[in-house]
């Protein structure tokens, strides 16, 4: 199997994710967006790494992975904080900044 197939797979995946995060207003579903967006660039990392024979592309996935690891933690710790204060998710009527 060719490796240009890996990568027409992580756009399609990026695409869905990007398409996810514009289109979908509840913070939970945007943040499933963002995570499909970062194991999208995980993949072409991968890949190029694969391509090029080189171990730089696996290190910076691992990166990224430590970065969506906390980025899971830290957004679903401010979407349960304003679920409790406002009970929704949604991203259009969570207006924090509002009195």
């Amino acid at each position: 199997m060719s490796l240009y197939y890996y990568l027409f797979l992580a756009l399609a995946l990026f695409a869905i994710g990007a398409a996810t995060v514009l289109v979908r207003r509840s913070a939970i579903i945007s943040l499933m967006g963002v995570e499909l967006m970062l194991n999208a660039t995980n993949l072409v990392f991968v890949t190029f790494a694969r391509i090029f024979g080189d171990f730089n592309g696996q290190v910076m996935a691992f990166f990224v992975m430590v970065v969506a690891a906390a980025e899971v933690v830290v957004g679903l710790a401010i979407v349960v904080t304003i679920f409790r204060s406002r009970r929704t998710t949604s991203v259009d009527e969570s207006n924090l900044l509002k009195n």
